[in-house]
């Protein structure tokens, strides 16, 4: 399909911005850190607000790869050693919602408490 030169402009300026806005939003999330170390998580328990989109960065501090993985928020981030993402989770209803370190099932889970 051919389109205009002027069309496809306004298309990509319009596609760039709403790129930009969602990046944007992401950034003014309450943001909270949790390092992942060969199946510790640090913290192993994370304190946040309810009825707001959160984002949880995570950086593998260990020597070996690490998933960020959470079945009650059907999140799941892997991680070389070294390596550093984020997970963004909608609103949560107060309560706890647990997650842990799916390579390294043997050691203790983390919990999210939404107050």
């Amino acid at each position: 399909m051919f389109l205009p030169k002027a069309r496809l402009v306004r298309l990509t300026l319009a596609a760039a911005l709403l790129a930009g806005a969602s990046l944007a939003s992401a950034a003014e999330l309450a943001t909270f850190k949790l390092e992942m170390q060969d199946g510790k998580l640090i913290p192993p328990r994370i304190e946040v607000p309810s009825g707001q989109r959160i984002k949880i960065e995570i950086h593998n501090i260990g020597k070996s790869a690490a998933e960020f993985e959470s079945i009650e928020l059907r999140k799941e981030k892997v991680l070389a050693p070294g390596a550093q993402s984020f997970v963004v989770i909608a609103p949560l209803r107060p309560g706890e919602y647990k997650f842990f370190d799916d390579f390294h099932l043997n050691m203790p889970q983390g919990v999210i408490v939404a107050k």
